[in-house]
């Protein structure tokens, strides 16, 4: 169902693609989008117990994706450091596989904007927190990634 790496020398380890999603910041979702055409968005994301969920708007070119293929792939680059005199970079890489999920549960959506709250604020008191989520509850809604596939790779010349 999935290709299989050809240059496996290059694979990163299951915990190297985890710890590239928790120390991502933003990563690039695609998603089949009207019209026949691909869509791909950059997006802040939160990895969590192989889930990757975002938050949107209720309503838009993303949320009609969804609902048109919920099949999406996720990639969130570790690092790329540009070589110039080698015309290259030396890059880490994960692209996830999966299905799409609006999250409709009042508390499991509640627990992964606490997720995505805690990742891009965490000084933040929680009173301000739930201040700030209560405020926009009704105009956010947050997606899920169910991850079924995952692989990672790094520049050749990254392998020790």
């Amino acid at each position: 169902m999935f290709y299989e790496m050809r240059r496996k020398r290059q694979l990163l380890t299951f915990k190297e693609c985890e710890d590239i999603l928790n120390k991502g910041t933003s990563g690039v979702l695609a998603l089949s989008g009207g019209n026949g055409y691909p869509y791909a968005v950059p997006l802040s994301y939160v990895y969590s117990d192989g889930w990757i969920y975002f938050h949107s708007a209720v309503k838009g070119h993303k949320i009609d994706a969804i609902n048109l293929n919920p099949k999406a792939s996720f990639c969130v680059t570790g690092s790329d450091n540009v070589v110039p005199g080698e015309y290259t970079t030396y890059f880490s890489s994960v692209i996830v596989f999966g299905e799409m999920h609006i999250l409709d549960n009042k508390e499991e959506k509640m627990e992964a904007i606490k997720k995505l709250a805690v990742k891009y604020a965490p000084l933040e008191s929680e009173k301000d927190m739930f201040s700030v989520i209560n405020n926009a509850w009704e105009r956010f809604c947050i997606a899920g990634l169910l991850i079924e596939h995952m692989s990672g790779k790094k520049a050749k010349e990254l392998i020790k």
